[in-house]
Formats: C-alpha cells, sequence, structure tokens
C-alpha cells in the first residue's frame, strides 16, 4: 500500500487566501482545491498561485452555466500562474442550482459535461498545438479563434481536464473523456469498490485506455481528545445529512442498506428540522460514509480505502477547524 499526497479545500475568506493558503501548505497539504460555495471558484487560486509551492484545483467548477472557452481562459491562465500545478476539476450540479441558482439551461447532465470536457479540452488544444479550432456538439460549437484572442502554447502544457462524478453513467463518462476523476466525497467504500471502480474500468475499456487518475475525497472527523472528536463529528454529521437527503445520494445509502433514510431526511429537510435530521445519521454512518479517529487513525483508514489506487486524496474538514499541527500528522501518516 502505497503513501499518498494531501490535497486540502482553500476556505478562507478573499482577504485571508494567501495567508490560509501558506499555513495549509507548512503544515504538509500537498494541493489546495476549492469549490463552487459562497466564493468564486477560480479567484482564490490565482490569489494563492505564485505564494506557495503546491497543487491547485477547482472541485469544482460547475461547467453547465458557463462557456469552454471561459473554462480554458481560467484554467490556462492558472496554469501559467502556478507554474504548471494547476487542474481544471469540473462538476455538473442538480437541476434546480442550474436553473433556478445560476439561471442557466439544464440538459441531459452526463452528455451535457462530455461535450463540456471535449471542448474544452478542444479549446486548450487548439491554442497550445496551434491547430484550427473546429469543435461541433449538440449544446455548443466552437469554430472561430481569431489569433488575437489566442494566448499561444502553455509553457507547462494543457492543463488536465477532470471531473466529478458518483453514479455509474458520469463516472463512465469520466473516465473515457476526462483527464481524472473525482470521487465525490459522499461514498463509502462499498459504494466505491461495488459502483465506481467498475463503472471507471468500462470507462476505460469503451476508450481504449490502459491509465487513468483517480482522486478519491474523505469526509474527516479528525480529533485526539473526546471534546475535539464530538465537535467534528457533529461537523461531519452535518454534511452527512446535506448530501444524505439529495435524491442524486441515495446509492450511496442503498448499498449499505440505508435506503429509506433519504426520503425520510428530504421530507425534514423541507420542514426545517435540522436537529431531526441529525439524530438520524448514525455513529456507524458517519463512520462508513465518513472517516472517524486520531490523524494516523484517520489516515489509515483513508489508505485502506484508496491506497491501492490513487496517489492523493482531497480531505475535507466540515463544521469545524481542524488544528494545523494534527493536519501535519495526517500528511505525514499519510504519506506512510
Amino acid at each position: 500500500m502505497s503513501g499518498m499526497l494531501l490535497d486540502l479545500q482553500l476556505d478562507a475568506p478573499p482577504d485571508r487566501v494567501a495567508e490560509r493558503a501558506a499555513a495549509l501548505v507548512a503544515a504538509g497539504a500537498d494541493g489546495l482545491f476549492t469549490f463552487e460555495g459562497p466564493h468564486d471558484v477560480f479567484l482564490p487560486l490565482a490569489a494563492a498561485a505564485g505564494r506557495v509551492e503546491a497543487d491547485l484545483m477547482t472541485n469544482v467548477a460547475i461547467a453547465m452555466p458557463r462557456s469552454p472557452v471561459h473554462l480554458a481562459h481560467a484554467a490556462w491562465d492558472l496554469q501559467v500562474m502556478s507554474g504548471g500545478r494547476f487542474r481544471l476539476g469540473l462538476g455538473s450540479q442538480i437541476r434546480p442550482h442550474i436553473e433556478k441558482r445560476y439561471g442557466a439551461t439544464w440538459s441531459p447532465p452526463a452528455a451535457r459535461m462530455r461535450e463540456i470536457v471535449r471542448a474544452t479540452k478542444a479549446v486548450l488544444a487548439s491554442w497550445q498545438d496551434g491547430t484550427r479550432l473546429d469543435f461541433r456538439g449538440e449544446w455548443t460549437q466552437h469554430t472561430l479563434m481569431p489569433p488575437t484572442f489566442v494566448p499561444g502554447p502553455n509553457p507547462y502544457g494543457a492543463p488536465p481536464v477532470l471531473l466529478g462524478a458518483l453514479g455509474p453513467l458520469m463516472t463512465r463518462t469520466a473516465a473515457e473523456v476526462a483527464d481524472g476523476l473525482l470521487v465525490m466525497p459522499f461514498h463509502s467504500h462499498r459504494h466505491f469498490r461495488e459502483r465506481t471502480l467498475p463503472a471507471v474500468q468500462e470507462g476505460m475499456d469503451r476508450a481504449g485506455r490502459d491509465e487513468f487518475a483517480l482522486h478519491p475525497q474523505a469526509i474527516v472527523a479528525m480529533g485526539r481528545t473526546e471534546a475535539e472528536l464530538a465537535a467534528a463529528t457533529a461537523g461531519v454529521r452535518g454534511l452527512l445529512v446535506f448530501y444524505g437527503s439529495t435524491p442524486a445520494y441515495r446509492p450511496v445509502l442503498e448499498v449499505e442498506g440505508w435506503e429509506d433514510l433519504q426520503p425520510e431526511l428530504n421530507a425534514l429537510s423541507k420542514q426545517g428540522e435540522v436537529a431531526a435530521m441529525m439524530e438520524l445519521v448514525t455513529d456507524e454512518m458517519v463512520t462508513t460514509i465518513g472517516v472517524r479517529g486520531t490523524p494516523e487513525e484517520c489516515a489509515a483508514e483513508i489508505r485502506r480505502r484508496f491506497g491501492d489506487v490513487a496517489e492523493r486524496v482531497c480531505c475535507y474538514f466540515p463544521g469545524y477547524d481542524a488544528p494545523l499541527d494534527q493536519v501535519a500528522d495526517l500528511a505525514t501518516a499519510l504519506k506512510g
């Protein structure tokens, strides 16, 4: 079982991004990632690029509301700013958010994401190789790229384009057209082995690929004292009820025999009964879907789940501040 690199969420407000990035890297983070939350997904990485020696990644940028050209420009610039250490992670989101939050057009997600990934890579390749841009898809077409708008070859090469997925169709799509898979953090060991890996292999077979990068993610409740573990567990439980109430994540619960929990959580969420939702998430669910324990115990469990198939892991510490000395211990233990 090999050692693993540690990627951590860059979760500071905009005016403290550079300071937080430096602290996380000093604690042992090999990479930093952002997500599409209360702040922009690209700008914090621009603030960190050049300030820290770390890999940078969007995890994820919601793709449907954005043009592949916009995605390519952001990725190209961050690749230069980071010295070739950027990865563009894309995701689809669910229909209500696409239509009601972003005001964008919904379409079948796997097919649409396949096209967005291919289109973005086509734009990047045309800049890198100097070839004529001629991408014609169902939802987007890119056939015009005058020299004025071409940044030219990236000195570090075109950045990788990764795709976030949970279900078999999107996972298979990622393995066919993307440069890597971002395994959604809400999963269990059984779901990863029984559902995710077979779908990855099917996609690789369809594309005729021998290698494909997996980027698993873990929801971590970490602490050394009972009080620290209690606070961390409460934070993880809060994230699990958010995911668990969403119909798209029911297959993970189904694999573990907990499928009846999803509609119950969903109904309570519509009533705003957060406390009741939290009570439904048992300690067994926390340790099956999440990872719980001391830094060394968490590292051992993460390596058990993913060490034979992945070189790095993205870790979340939801709802609590993991002490940086414990983050350092986690990073050390992961490397083995």
